[in-house]
């Protein structure tokens, strides 16, 4: 009973919310309805006054225009007006100036005319698109016949003045005719061309008269006289002629390259006739006079009227790059020196040639032939004589203090080569430059084979090859035949010369490349040369390597002939070792000395040395059989006092201690520890087997079998005992990568160096019988 009233009221609460709500709703849509009338109309006002703006904008355009019409109209007829008044104004300047201009021209005032011609053709040009009317057509008409007229008339006072016939000439400049040429400026330029051509050729007609090709004077011998007289001519003429042409004319120019191009031509024509008489001595004289000749026109003229001739004036080149620029100003026999230093110092800048150049001399370039002939044959004399000089005078002395003396004759031909390109490149940049560096490069293999080559002391034997003296010399005992130190300081010197020569080929490559014309430069090519000079270089050194093993091997001899297995203590080293370091403290500081110049030959000497001492000495420890317990502890230590005495190799018997090069260092260290490691195999007990093959498979990481073999003989094992350690050695073995064949297999094919040795044993008793 009580729930209900309760209810009663929630109720009644609810109704009168939802009464209230919906009142409240009605309420707000009326007044959205209301403010979106009021924003409709707002905005049709807002379209209303925008359409009048833009209707009086259009009324107030309409009123611009029809303002401004008419100013228009003024504006037009004002710029027409101005037009026509000057038009008129031209048409009457012009009238009057062609009348003046034909009065003139029949009084030959030209003086007046020059000003009065531009002015007139200046005016002319405002009638171009007025040629229609008839009046202006005939002006026009009367102003090309006064032009022609004139022209016509200057070239008549011209041949009047300077006759082709004949050499006299007026006393003095004439006032007219400096004036006509003011007005030949203002003419048809071939008016202009007509009066310098016809003046230049009566200016030089009494040269081709005196130096006409039979006259005595004509010929080489006197070309002198040729230079003198043109000389003597442009004095003259700067003083008689010199104001009568315009400044910019450039007449004493002019006159000096036709004379050079009449010259060339003539100086041909003669030497074409009279080829058999051309002596190496006067083609240079002729070609120094006319090169120096050519320098003095340089320096007089800027070279200018070239632009019209066959020689054009040449740009400058960029800076050059060669390693060894010189001063070629200075003394031609000056000698080529290579300095390390020389590649820090600045690069000067390649003069730019002389405008002039070959102007004249080009025509003795089909004559240079003669030239290359002689420096031919002046080589091929010096290298004889170099090489009589050597057999004459003998090997150079030792010289240790300075360490390796190049041959001096090596000097001698390169500055001989500077002198040949210098004066070549002077005669000419073009094919007699190819034919002279094919000169260069047969004479650089002569001196290569003939001076280097051919003076390196000659071996007894070469390493892997049989002579007759080896086969009879008794092994035991015997000393292989040494170098002495005479001829150790000239295969030193012959290395440095060739090292020199290299250097030296490859920079007087690029200068030759400097010199020769563009479009030649890839047809020099001295890289045959180098290549020669780097194989004398590599026999060199590997003489050196030759005598110093062969020093050596009578001691490794010793050292496999020893009872190791009666080897009862472990003392000092062997005597063998100390053999072999008294073999390398005698030679290694003497070449080291000779050759402090070029210290990476020596590296590689060393490097070669190594890379031969080391395999022969491990195959002499495989000759070692048997070996005790005791005897491998004595090879060991020989091994290692090798190991250091070769480490120390590149500085041994030097007071100041250089670190041994990391590729030198590394070949000893990798070498020398595969020995050792061999010897603490045989070291190793047997027992068992199978320990025993992975140990040597660990420590020498070796899969030939007869690796194995060996190191199976050096430990005495019998036959029986090798062939199961050989069999578990090919169990043991790691599977090789697929197709690639087992080594071991491959290495059984080949004879073995003991089976080797002993067929050489057998062909030396075969051969001692017969003889």
């Amino acid at each position: 009973p009580l729930a209900d009233p309760a209810q009663a009221a929630v109720r009644s609460s609810c109704t009168f919310l939802k009464v209230k709500t919906v009142s409240f709703l009605s309420t707000l849509t009326l007044f959205l309805f209301q403010a979106l009338e009021e924003a409709q109309k707002a905005i049709q006002q807002l379209f209303g006054k925008i359409k009048d703006i833009k209707d009086k904008a259009e009324k107030s355009e309409q009123m611009v225009k029809e303002i401004t019409r008419d100013i228009k109209q003024l504006d037009h007829a004002k710029r027409h007006l101005t037009t026509s008044i000057t038009t008129l104004n031209h048409l009457h300047m012009l009238a009057g100036g062609v009348d003046s201009l034909e009065a003139m021209t029949r009084r030959r005032q030209y003086g007046e005319v020059a000003n009065l011609l531009q002015g007139v053709v200046n005016v002319l040009e405002h009638f171009n698109k007025y040629m229609g009317i008839p009046q202006i057509r005939q002006l026009s008409e009367r102003v090309k016949a006064a032009q022609n007229e004139l022209g016509q008339q200057i070239l008549a006072d011209f041949e009047e003045a300077f006759p082709s016939q004949g050499t006299k000439r007026p006393g003095g400049p004439s006032n007219v005719l400096r004036d006509a040429c003011l007005v030949a400026n203002v003419l048809d330029p071939r008016i202009k061309q007509e009066i310098i051509k016809k003046f230049i050729k009566q200016h030089l007609s009494e040269y081709l008269v005196l130096f006409q090709e039979n006259q005595d004077v004509a010929w080489l011998d006197k070309i002198d006289r040729r230079y003198a007289w043109i000389k003597r001519q442009l004095v003259d003429y700067e003083e008689k002629y010199g104001r009568m042409f315009p400044q910019e004319w450039c007449m004493t120019e002019r006159i000096a390259v036709e004379f050079c191009h009449v010259t060339r031509t003539e100086l041909a024509k003669i030497m074409r006739t009279r080829a058999k008489e051309i002596e190496v001595k006067l083609l240079l004289f002729a070609i120094q006079r006319t090169t120096n000749f050519e320098g003095l026109l340089a320096k007089r003229f800027s070279g200018c009227t070239l632009a019209d001739g066959t020689v054009k004036k040449p740009e400058a080149p960029p800076p050059s790059t060669n390693p060894f620029l010189e001063d070629e100003t200075g003394t031609e026999t000056d000698e080529i020196v290579i300095e390390k230093s020389d590649a820090d110092k600045p690069k000067k800048p390649k003069v730019p040639d002389n405008p002039f150049h070959g102007i004249v001399s080009k025509c003795f370039e089909p004559h240079l032939y003669v030239y290359i002939e002689s420096q031919d044959k002046n080589l091929s004399e010096l290298i004889d004589r170099f090489v009589a000089d050597f057999k004459a005078q003998g090997p150079p002395k030792p010289n240790v203090d300075e360490g390796g003396a190049v041959l001096p004759s090596c000097a001698d031909l390169f500055v001989y080569y500077k002198k040949c390109m210098v004066q070549c490149s002077q005669l000419s940049t073009g094919e007699p430059m190819i034919a002279l560096t094919t000169i260069f490069q047969k004479y650089l293999r002569e001196y290569a084979w003939k001076i280097l080559s051919g003076n390196l002391p000659k071996t007894t034997s070469s390493s892997g090859g049989l002579t007759i003296t080896s086969l009879l010399k008794e092994k035991e005992g015997s000393e292989v035949a040494k170098f002495t130190l005479e001829e150790l300081c000239l295969i030193c010197s012959i290395l440095s010369t060739a090292e020199y020569c290299l250097a030296t080929t490859q920079q007087l490559e690029e200068k030759l490349k400097e010199k020769v014309d563009a479009s030649l430069v890839e047809r020099i090519n001295l890289t045959g040369e180098t290549d020669t000079f780097s194989i004398v270089i590599s026999n060199s050194i590997q003489l050196l390597v030759q005598d110093l093993d062969a020093a050596c091997d009578p001691a490794l001899t010793a050292m496999s002939k020893m009872q190791w297995q009666n080897v009862e203590h472990v003392g000092d080293q062997s005597p063998y070792v100390t053999s072999v370091i008294l073999h390398i403290k005698q030679n290694v500081p003497i070449i080291r000395d000779n050759l402090a110049s070029t210290r990476k030959y020596f590296t590689q000497f060393c490097i070669k040395f190594a890379n031969s001492f080391i395999p022969k000495f491990i195959n002499h420890l495989f000759k070692c059989k048997p070996i005790s317990m005791v005897g491998a502890e004595q090879l060991l230590l020989d091994t290692h006092s090798l190991k250091m005495v070769l480490l120390d190799l590149p500085s041994i018997g030097s007071q100041v201690v250089r670190k041994a090069p990391a590729s030198y260092t590394r070949i000893v260290v990798k070498g020398m520890t595969r020995a050792e490691m061999i010897l603490k195999v045989v070291m190793a007990p047997h027992e068992p087997p199978v320990v025993f093959v992975d140990n040597y498979i660990k420590l020498l990481a070796d899969c030939s079998t007869d690796t194995f073999q060996k190191i199976l003989d050096m430990k005495g094992l019998k036959r029986s005992e090798q062939s199961s350690m050989l069999e578990l050695f090919r169990q043991r073995l790691p599977a090789p990568p697929s197709g690639v064949e087992n080594s071991g297999s491959l290495s059984l094919s080949t004879p073995t160096p003991e089976q080797e040795s002993s067929r050489i044993r057998k062909l030396e008793k075969l051969i001692k019988k017969r003889l």
